[in-house]
């Protein structure tokens, strides 16, 4: 695990292949997103702000909810509460986020939008005032799981266009894998990369992934594992 202090009230802690990010308000502090192998990110949140620490999940893959069992509640979209309990068999108590809602963490806004496809709940969360978009697993120039039943390209589709039509309110992106910060370019880049591959355009090659074979495609910007 390794702390990377970003600017005066912004930190990420890298937790192997996944990373996730505290943000301080005047009056309290945000984790988005709580590790895999760390199982103490609201410790770790405390050793570095003198707040009151919430947690938010971009979405609920194993990689992204590891520390939530320290939250009484978390925020996160309904649409993803059946990944969380059933699919990840996971417990506890969610406050819904939707399209639109904003948290304040005083004198620090932060806008929540809808992007399914990786996963059906899956959210962007926009610093308003620093302009930075932390995207989760959706925007990232590493490779990017498209299989499962709660995954669909065509939803993806939809949501890198919502993003597109929101750049000029963002400059740059934190994603929770891959190179970071990443450019708002790379969003069309991965529209146009997703089209191929619906297009059936794009031959994939076969990868070991959780004991099954998945097609892995590559893009150029980035890969997509696809069942």
């Amino acid at each position: 695990m390794e702390i990377i202090k970003m600017s005066e009230n912004t930190w990420r802690i890298e937790d192997g292949n996944v990373r996730f990010f505290l943000l301080a308000g005047e009056k309290k502090a945000l984790l988005i997103d709580s590790g895999m192998q760390v199982h103490n990110a609201k410790e770790i949140a405390g050793e570095l702000v003198s707040l009151p620490v919430e947690l938010l999940n971009t979405h609920a893959d194993p990689d992204h909810i590891g520390s939530n069992a320290e939250f009484d509640t978390f925020y996160m979209h309904p649409a993803e509460a059946s990944n969380y309990y059933n699919t990840q068999g996971r417990t506890g108590n969610f406050v819904p986020v939707e399209e639109g809602d904003v948290i304040d963490l005083g004198g620090r806004r932060l806008e929540i939008f809808s992007i399914p496809g990786h996963t059906p709940g899956s959210i962007a969360v926009l610093d308003t005032a620093s302009r930075v978009l932390y995207g989760g697993d959706t925007v990232q120039d590493g490779v990017i799981f498209m299989f499962g039943v709660q995954r669909e390209m065509h939803a993806y589709l939809h949501s890198l266009e919502k993003l597109e039509s929101l750049r000029e309110r963002f400059d740059k992106i934190y994603p929770s894998h891959g190179s970071i910060p990443v450019s708002p370019d790379l969003i069309m880049q991965l529209h146009r990369g997703a089209l191929e591959i619906l297009a059936g355009n794009l031959k994939p090659a076969d990868a070991q992934l959780f004991g099954m074979t998945v097609k892995q495609y590559d893009v150029g910007c980035a890969g997509f594992y696809i069942a």
